[in-house]
């Protein structure tokens, strides 16, 4: 076994090319972030009833907790509007259109994900200058999801390492709304193998929950209620390493008792399919018979734990924006973009949407409606879908 991960290891290695202490003053040119208690360069949408209102919302549930429902597939009944566009691509409305054509009724949930943004570059911090201005304009934002490597190249060394000044709270510090925060390859080590030395990688990352309320990363895997939405963060690459039988069996127990009247949406970073140079687990970096390295124990967990059991899969890993067709009983989105890119190189998977350019993804929410846009790091909308069931 330990011959067949070093194999793996050396194959994707040939493939793959002290936070601040809160304050009440800030100085000249920097605000106060009334969630991580932060000083942070002014943004667009820092909005203070937007912070109380996702703090609200904050809800990270256990096993134990989850209301009692049957699990129930209800992604039989999803009906994507595909809107006029031949190739799968809706008509593009304005941003007035947009806040005005699905008034909140009941539950309503927006949110952002991104990943693959770990850099701290001029990039990653437009791209959140961006998710502000439109997350303001349309009203506010409740949350956002970070998709996985969310520090390049290694992850952290400490829970005070700058780095997590450097590359979350300054592009992400001015927006009024927390994150929920899963793990990538990167974040655990190895220079992107996801092993390392330090095997307190990820716990870096989880306490560093406790310095900066923005950030929730309460476990390695978790799941979290959202009243419109009820979402499960997954630890994919214990899931690349065959490593996650218990993962596995927490998220089943979950989907057992999980909410059956509202959208289940799971996301981590690892792709099930994906158009990018990564690609489809089984056959990742185009390697179908090198064990490990292409991705088969992803396939196996995602075509027993997600396919068919979740409404939707958000992911990152390649460094692009796909909205992929529905398979598997299940949608499959890809928001990997959010600082860098890598080109789209078609893998066989038919997509509504698909740009290999920076930019980050936005949901809108009811318990009966999903409406899934793409805008790009400017913050010009490029895509938009609606499900409903």
């Amino acid at each position: 076994m330990k011959l067949l991960i070093l194999a793996a290891l050396l194959a994707l290695s040939a493939c793959s090319s002290d936070s601040e202490s809160n304050t009440e003053t800030c100085a000249p040119g920097l605000i106060l972030n009334p969630i991580s208690g932060e000083c942070v360069p002014p943004g667009n949408a820092n909005n203070e009833n937007n912070a109380n209102n996702a703090n609200n919302a904050n809800n990270v549930n256990n096993a134990n907790n989850a209301n009692n429902a049957n699990n129930t597939n209800n992604t039989n009944n999803l009906q994507p509007d595909l809107g006029s566009d031949m190739n799968g691509v809706a008509d593009m409305p304005d941003e007035k259109d947009m806040a005005a054509d699905m008034p909140p009724q009941g539950p309503f949930r927006r949110f952002v994900a991104i990943g693959d943004v770990g850099t701290g570059s001029p990039t990653q911090i437009k791209v959140g200058q961006s998710i502000g201005t439109v997350c303001n304009a349309l009203g506010g934002c409740d949350f956002g999801l970070l998709l996985g490597d969310n520090v390049y190249d290694s992850g952290v060394d400490s829970v005070n390492d700058a780095r997590f000044t450097n590359f979350f709270v300054v592009p992400y510090g001015h927006l009024s709304f927390p994150f929920y925060v899963v793990l990538g390859n990167h974040d655990l080590g190895g220079d992107g193998l996801g092993l390392d030395l330090d095997f307190n990688k990820a716990n870096y990352q989880i306490d560093y929950s406790q310095q900066n309320q923005q950030w929730k990363m309460p476990a390695r895997h978790y799941q979290v209620d959202q009243d419109a939405l009820w979402l499960v963060g997954l630890n994919t690459t214990d899931v690349f390493f065959d490593q996650a039988d218990n993962q596995k069996a927490d998220v089943l127990n979950w989907l057992s008792n999980a909410p059956n009247d509202r959208w289940k949406i799971a996301f981590g970073h690892h792709p099930y399919i994906s158009n990018g140079r990564h690609g489809n687990a089984g056959e990742y970096e185009g390697l179908p018979f090198v064990p490990i390295a292409n991705g088969q124990a992803v396939k196996e967990f995602m075509d027993d734990t997600v396919c068919g059991k979740f409404d939707m899969y958000i992911c990152g890993h390649d460094h692009n924006r796909q909205d992929l067709v529905a398979t598997c009983g299940t949608e499959f989105i890809v928001s990997g973009a959010g600082a860098k890119t890598t080109d789209l190189e078609g893998r066989g998977n038919t997509a509504h949407f698909e740009r290999d350019t920076e930019g980050f993804l936005l949901i809108e929410a009811t318990r009966t409606t999903l409406k899934v846009q793409f805008y790009d790091e400017d913050g010009v909308l490029e895509h938009t879908r609606m499900l409903t069931r």
